[in-house]
């Protein structure tokens, strides 16, 4: 299996040191075939083949179509007039371009849309985006992992940036069920790459703090497959549950409050109300402590018709819910209330209460309570997590501790004690005890309230909330000079 993640990874790479630098700056405009055109030859079928051109081609329209949908529309926050570009050929060995060429439009039968696709009227232009001729000379490929439909690799830009890309994976579940059902190799790469497409899209339109930043992408051959799309993300680490429940509370809040504020933004996106139907940790990331969604190709905008609230039922593993059926004939909140409660039962209930503050817990059981029930929705579940967030900043969550402290601390400016650890949980390091405190009130607090505690160092490092970070001691048997910290030891008598 590694020798084949390494052979997958280095020819990955070797496509793009050997093939065609081109700049891609927006997605290749192309149409679908016009009524009455002649559809153009079609990959002979292999010999597994059970299926017919025609249902392959019906697929692959359904999915064109759902990528336009999300294309047009009004342009995502932030970005700029809408543009359409064509892909264009850079010059080999100089800095200029040379006179654009068309992209090489390939209709599918039957009626199949052509490929590449046009990104159509509403797609959002930003630039400068990363193309083609920025994956030249990248470096130290290594595969990151696959899922149903596409592969993941970590790559280095000239530059130094780490980057992500993204590809339908030639080995993958998806590309290879659709080639034993209608052996039309092509063909099926292409409505695999819809996916990629969407996903694309999405994370245009959808552009915020907690979805993960789309930088570009390119149209290139690659083995027997012409036009193979690959996207250029930005790079975040997968979410590994087990981990992060050894981490602070502080940490861990941080992932849940970035979650609430992605499902606010999803419900209130440009699109409409966007749900996750495959909502799970590996469709996230964390980028420097925040969590971000990466896999948008199985998000849905539409929301769900009905006739009457028993077309409305919410269903899950442990189980389910009956929402109200609109006047118009749309299951109401459907969307909103699947994310919401999939944070619930993947995040919030693992994440939220364990180790917080004391004076915190109350606040916090009522979020994982009330997105247990769906007695919220996003709105209210934002503005109490959110609530959260001020308490423990601002330092009022201290007003129910103890005052005062029960022993008195010299203060040693400008040292350090090196040694004499000990272990406690959650610690920001896992061979000490390493905590974040509001002030220094709340550090005392701390060391009292910890058998072996008998000195605290005070570094000039915070946390994401501005706290301080502190190593607590046993003793202070050796104290060397550090102008970063100031070390406090617990007076004697």
């Amino acid at each position: 299996m590694r020798r084949r993640r390494a052979a997958v990874a280095a020819g990955f790479c070797a496509s793009f040191l050997l093939g065609s630098v081109l700049n891609v700056l927006f997605a290749p405009g192309s149409e679908p075939p016009r009524p009455g055109q002649s559809p153009g030859p079609s990959p002979a079928p292999g010999p597994g083949r059970r299926g017919d051109r025609g249902e392959l081609a019906r697929q692959i329209r359904a999915r064109y179509e759902e990528v336009q949908r999300y294309s047009r529309g009004g342009p995502a926050p932030g970005a700029g007039r809408p543009e359409r570009r064509r892909l264009m050929d850079l010059a080999p060995g100089g800095p200029g371009l040379q006179r654009p060429r068309p992209p090489r439009a390939r209709p599918l039968p039957d009626g199949a849309p052509g490929w590449p696709p046009a990104p159509g009227p509403g797609s959002p232009g930003l630039g400068p985006r990363l193309g083609c001729a920025a994956l030249r000379n990248v470096t130290g490929a290594q595969y990151v992992g696959s899922g149903y439909t596409k592969a993941v690799y970590r790559v280095r830009l000239p530059g130094g940036a780490a980057v992500a890309l993204k590809a339908v994976d030639f080995s993958g579940h998806d590309l290879g069920s659709c080639v034993r059902e209608f052996g039309a190799r092509r063909g099926c790469y292409r409505l695999a790459a819809h996916k990629l497409l969407k996903e694309m899209v999405l994370l245009e339109r959808l552009r915020h703090p907690n979805v993960l930043q789309l930088y570009g992408y390119c149209y290139q051959d690659s083995e027997d497959i012409p036009d193979t799309l690959t996207t250029i993300t930005e790079l975040g680490a997968p979410v590994e549950m087990i981990q992060l429940l050894q981490t602070s509370w502080e940490d861990r809040f941080r992932i849940c409050l970035s979650l609430g504020r992605l499902l606010h933004h999803l419900a209130h996106s440009p699109l409409g109300s966007v749900t996750l139907l495959d909502f799970r940790p590996r469709q996230f990331v964390l980028v420097d402590g925040e969590l971000k969604v990466t896999d948008l190709d199985d998000a849905r905008v539409e929301e769900t018709p009905c006739a009457s609230s028993a077309d409305c039922i919410l269903e899950f593993p442990a189980r389910n819910f009956t929402l109200p059926c609109s006047a118009q004939g749309w299951c109401e909140g459907m969307n909103e209330k699947r994310n919401l409660y999939n944070a619930y039962r993947f995040f919030f209930t693992y994440l939220l209460p364990h180790s917080a503050p004391p004076s915190l817990r109350p606040l916090l059981d009522s979020v994982v309570n009330a997105t247990g029930e769906l007695t919220w929705g996003v709105d209210e579940t934002l503005a109490q997590l959110e609530k959260v967030l001020h308490l423990y900043r601002s330092g009022q969550y201290l007003q129910n501790s103890t005052a005062g402290s029960r022993a008195e601390y010299q203060s040693l400016p400008e040292r350090t004690i090196p040694q004499e650890d000990y272990r406690c949980w959650p610690s920001y390091h896992h061979g000490s005890c390493l905590l974040s405190v509001f002030n220094l009130a709340e550090a005392v607090d701390i060391c009292e309230s910890h058998a072996q505690c008998r000195a605290f160092v005070v570094t000039n490092q915070t946390t994401w909330t501005g706290r301080q970070l502190v190593f607590f001691k046993t003793g202070w048997s050796q104290v060397v000079p550090d102008p970063s910290k100031t070390t406090y030891v617990k007076a004697s008598g």
